[in-house]
């Protein structure tokens, strides 16, 4: 088993991102390793592909989503950087499952700490689930965090080599 030296946390920076963020960077500091926030943008130029004519606002659009998805990455890192000095933000622009794949392929030693909004019924057969379709795909291990389920303020006491087990 491969020592992982570095955990990927993809974000929406909807409601529970800083949640998110605050466990993703303890279990970094229990693994001593590095973390990387990743947020991937839609990519509006997609839309264009249903248009007889490519729409040249579109790639305005898409500017003005990668600049403002670059700010709220920065304004992460700065709320993180006291509690997990090194902490760096990627924001690329795709389609969510697909840009976080990718991102981490190259990552023999990564590990994905994500959200799942807890989407269910109907609402999970129309929108699909991030998370489980980048658990199915992803080569690397992941650790789904649920912030909908039970109380808040998970604690990690003991060592993770102890805590979690491979399946």
């Amino acid at each position: 088993m491969h020592k992982i030296e570095q955990i990927i946390v993809p974000v929406d920076f909807h409601q529970h991102t800083d949640d998110l963020a605050a466990f993703a960077i303890v279990i970094a500091h229990k693994l001593g390793c590095r973390l990387t926030f990743l947020h991937v943008a839609a990519d509006m130029a997609l839309m264009g592909r249903y248009a007889e004519e490519y729409p040249t606002a579109f790639a305005a659009v898409d500017e003005e989503i990668l600049g403002y998805a670059q700010k709220k990455m920065d304004a992460l890192v700065e709320r993180n950087t006291l509690d997990c000095p090194g902490c760096t933000g990627v924001v690329l622009k795709g389609e969510a499952v697909d840009g976080i794949v990718d991102y981490v392929r190259d990552k023999e030693n990564g590990l994905i700490v994500m959200g799942t909004h807890g989407a269910k019924g109907i609402e999970k057969i129309l929108l699909g689930s991030v998370a489980e379709r980048v658990l199915k795909r992803a080569a690397c291990p992941i650790l789904v965090f649920n912030p909908y389920r039970g109380d808040r303020g998970y604690q990690i006491t003991a060592p993770l080599n102890e805590t979690l087990q491979p399946v």
